[in-house]
């Protein structure tokens, strides 16, 4: 049985664990726990994306570990951990079956916590925040993205994984949780203590703006999330029988989420174009494609910023090269990579690196972003403030697509 969904950060497929064990003499030798082990090698060895493995030998490194003792699972998985690291790659990581239920719920429905997209900071090695999600605690905090969380309840995250890191700010609603903040302009520490509260994974907006000569049809999504490109298909055609006559898409702290979700949505604005090439170890390209009609030919100008990531920029970078909208805002954050999840046998799953993605144009984003068509810098705002006087890069949008050159340029 084959089970599968794809997001970035993470494009995951779920394969049951009986698709990738090799029935052998030599296996039947083996504990259940090498066996768990060996088939987390032999998922990386066939699929990671750098065919050096960070420059090892690979062979030699499994010869190594199943010399271990390993007495019981989480010996097994801290042997796992052992050999992940060794690629230098915080994306490919092991979650255990708890890690592996909360990604699941966080791509899917609703989860309780502070509502905090994270990643690690590939220069420091640090936790860093993404994005803090629309309407959550820590959005009212003001935490930003590109802060550093140093600490969670006194716990150094220099100790935790990724996603140890998420599962320590998860808890139940009301209950408390204190994080050492560190913004990175600066030295200073911070701490902000945050209540847990239900995180809704709605993930879109969308109003008319008749306060123009021009009707715009305002569309704002906050994660790509299973229903995302459904609810973006219902806003566009009630902004449509509304009267709009030009859109700003605001992906600005949007960190990701599914994949198959932003290629449904570039196919509302795209048609017969090419949306995203990924690339393999092997060098194979590989795209997705628009095929069909778009549901708007209007102009559109999308908002970007530093908490723009993954499948926000593969979105962006697909409007952009295709010349159907223009950016506006920030430079976005740079997450270029992709990652399969595979299921092992006892609940727990590998989320390894196995390619890259491009834009139409066969730019590569990791690290570097995608840069605005016109670069506006914006103090970061509140929840409320967005669309009003001080959200310079809205009023920017909105000055572009009143000017006649424009909207013929856009349309």
């Amino acid at each position: 049985m084959l089970k599968k969904f794809f997001w970035v950060t993470l494009l995951s497929v779920l394969w049951t664990a009986s698709s990738l064990v090799w029935f052998t003499p030599e296996a039947a030798a083996f504990t259940e726990e090498q066996k768990l082990l060996l088939q987390s090698w032999r998922i990386v060895n066939q699929s990671y994306v750098d065919e050096t493995f960070n420059h090892q030998n690979w062979w030699y490194l499994r010869q190594k570990l199943i010399k271990k003792p390993l007495q019981n699972r989480e010996q097994t998985y801290n042997a796992i951990d052992e050999m992940l690291a060794s690629l230098d790659d915080p994306f490919t990581r092991l979650l255990r079956p708890e890690q592996y239920h909360s990604l699941q719920v966080n791509t899917s429905g609703e989860l309780s916590g502070v509502g905090l997209q994270i990643n690690v900071d590939s220069e420091t090695g640090l936790i860093e925040v993404v994005t803090p999600l629309a309407g959550s605690p820590a959005e009212a905090a003001g935490i930003k993205p590109k802060d550093h969380i140093l600490e969670i309840d006194g716990v150094s995250t220099t100790t935790l994984s990724l996603d140890e890191a998420a599962a320590k700010m998860r808890g139940k609603i009301g209950t408390q949780v204190s994080l050492k903040i560190q913004s990175p302009d600066t030295d200073e520490h911070k701490i902000i203590n945050l209540i847990r509260d239900r995180i809704a994974l709605n993930p879109v907006y969308y109003t008319l703006d008749t306060t123009h000569e021009l009707p715009i049809g305002y569309v704002r999504l906050n994660q790509f999330s299973a229903n995302a490109a459904q609810e973006i298909a219902r806003g566009i055609n009630q902004l449509e029988q509304q009267g709009a006559q030009a859109y700003i898409l605001d992906l600005r702290n949007n960190p990701g989420g599914l994949l198959q979700a932003g290629v449904e949505i570039a196919r509302l604005w795209l048609e017969n174009q090419t949306i995203v090439y990924t690339v393999n170890r092997q060098g194979t390209l590989g795209s997705f494609e628009s095929n069909g009609k778009a549901l708007t030919e209007d102009p559109l100008i999308v908002l970007v910023n530093q908490g723009t990531a993954s499948a926000s920029e593969i979105l962006a970078g697909a409007l952009q090269d295709n010349g159907r909208a223009l950016l506006v805002g920030e430079k976005t954050f740079g997450k270029g990579l992709i990652q399969s999840l595979f299921e092992l046998p006892d609940g727990a799953g590998l989320a390894v690196t196995v390619a890259k993605y491009e834009t139409p144009s066969h730019r590569d984003i990791n690290k570097l972003g995608i840069t605005p068509d016109q670069t506006v810098n914006q103090e970061p705002i509140n929840y409320s403030q967005i669309g009003t006087d001080v959200d310079v890069q809205y009023q920017t949008a909105v000055k572009l697509l009143t000017s006649e050159t424009v909207i013929a340029n856009a349309s």
